[in-house]
């Protein structure tokens, strides 16, 4: 809006604010938006719609493609909504992988990396705890009518309306679940810096959060069912966290399952390493090739070679 906004709070009070304070404050609500519409969206894919009598039984779920399109479709539009939020202020991070290779290639100052993944860490938490309240009794009714194993009176099914396991054909390995972790948080890397790098063909700066947005979309639809896609360690600890305390408890933490053990750690571990992976490759590739033509002189339109000169 062209119009001044008058602040809420005193001018006097808004001081720290425009600082890191501020910065963590708009990362806090960004990853809460994602996780409210992510986390949505699987508790309406896992919970709701067979519970309210939309599919075939009251634990019917997972039986077409569309189901995990409306997933990955779901957690897509929640990244562009997030980005949305919060890019004015904080660059809108949402995933402290995310922070770690701006820190390590994009000059991010170290000093604010743990107050980011702080905030990005309650922002989830503060998310999956309002899908909690506003899915509760869907996701008790799915339980109580759900055969066992049971934690708790807990199923695996409506613990992974927030937090990530692997598929059962790893027969409870650890490095599948880590390698698919990896490759899919560098791929999301390497988009995230591409769409922003102004040296590229960059979308424009109202965009980017939508492109980016279909960046999740794509690896979710390629890389997701090995591993659950987390490929941001905040968006699994927080409502992981939340598990925890709501009673799913050793699914939770260590992360024990039907054919799974101690998988906390992986979806933290993972992303960090494939952040760094990605952004290195993205720069190693295109952004060392694009900073040799700057410094050349005009950078020619993408897919041309500078005309030849005959010096015959």
């Amino acid at each position: 809006m062209a119009v001044e906004i008058p602040p809420l709070v005193k001018p006097s009070r808004l001081r720290s604010r425009g600082g890191l304070l501020g910065e963590c404050l708009a990362e806090f609500l960004g990853t809460f938006v994602l996780i409210s519409f992510g986390c949505g969206v699987v508790a309406m894919a896992v919970a709701a719609l067979p519970g309210s009598g939309r599919a075939a039984t009251p634990t019917t779920i997972f039986l077409a493609a569309g189901d995990w399109l409306l997933i990955t479709w779901g957690w897509a539009l929640a990244v562009t909504f997030g980005i949305y939020v919060a890019g004015g202020v904080s660059g809108a991070h949402l995933n402290p992988a995310v922070t770690l290779a701006f820190a390590v290639r994009r000059r991010f100052p170290w000093a604010k990396v743990v107050p980011f993944w702080v905030s990005q860490v309650l922002g989830a938490l503060a998310g999956a705890a309002l899908v909690y309240l506003v899915y509760h009794d869907a996701i008790n009714a799915f339980d109580a009518v759900s055969k066992p194993p049971k934690v708790n009176g807990h199923t695996e099914a409506t613990f992974s309306i927030f937090a990530t396991f692997p598929a059962p054909y790893f027969n409870g390995g650890t490095w599948g679940p880590l390698i698919d972790q990896i490759v899919g948080t560098a791929f999301l890397v390497m988009f995230v810096v591409a769409v922003i790098d102004l040296r590229n063909t960059a979308v424009g700066s109202n965009l980017g959060p939508f492109v980016i947005g279909l960046a999740v979309a794509a690896i979710g639809m390629s890389y997701g069912a090995n591993a659950g896609y987390a490929i941001n360690p905040a968006r699994d600890f927080g409502p992981r966290l939340l598990t925890w305390f709501a009673g799913w408890k050793s699914l939770a933490f260590p992360g024990d399952g039907a054919w799974f053990s101690g998988y906390w750690w992986i979806p933290i571990v993972g992303p960090l390493i494939g952040a760094v992976i990605g952004v290195l490759v993205y720069d190693l590739f295109i952004g060392d090739v694009l900073h040799a033509r700057l410094k050349r002189g005009e950078l020619p339109e993408p897919g041309r070679t500078r005309p030849t000169v005959d010096e015959g």
